[in-house]
């Protein structure tokens, strides 16, 4: 017998950002499968990954003033799910947020979500490739990509 073919899926999420006390903060959610990351999910019929990440960091985390920035790359990774090999594509895009507070989706299996600075959030998050997307968020936020007014 050959190899299994995997399954392609594609999802996409958000890195949200709010500046506190003049810090850029970074938001994580723990989800169902008891890992830190960043809001993300399936794309529906049709929708685009853009259209998905909004969608999905609103679902899961309950906020709504979520302005779009810039794409973040995407990143992939195999997993097996009901004994089928899964080749999972993520599309990450930067949001900021300057109003609400975020509410974990519970009936998704979130169980919180948690403003983080920087360096508290890389080492809170689970997965690495999770770290090169708060890398690429960091980069864009920190280096004057976007200005202290945009990220308040």
């Amino acid at each position: 017998m050959g190899r299994q073919r995997a399954r392609r899926e594609t999802s996409a999420g958000g890195v949200v950002v709010r500046r506190r006390d003049g810090e850029v903060r970074y938001l994580l959610i723990h989800d169902g499968h008891r890992n830190w990351g960043f809001p993300k999910g399936h794309l529906d019929e049709g929708e685009s990954p853009e259209a998905a990440a909004r969608r999905e960091v609103a679902e899961e985390t309950g906020l709504t003033d979520l302005a779009l920035h810039e794409p973040l790359g995407c990143i992939d990774w195999y997993f097996r799910h009901r004994g089928r090999l899964i080749h999972k594509f993520c599309h990450f895009f930067l949001f900021t947020s300057v109003t609400g507070d975020p509410t974990p989706q519970a009936d998704e299996g979130i169980a919180a979500c948690t403003w983080l600075a920087y360096e508290a959030a890389l080492d809170k998050l689970t997965h690495a490739n999770a770290r090169g997307v708060l890398a690429a968020a960091r980069d864009l936020v920190e280096h004057a990509e976007l200005s202290r007014e945009t990220v308040r």
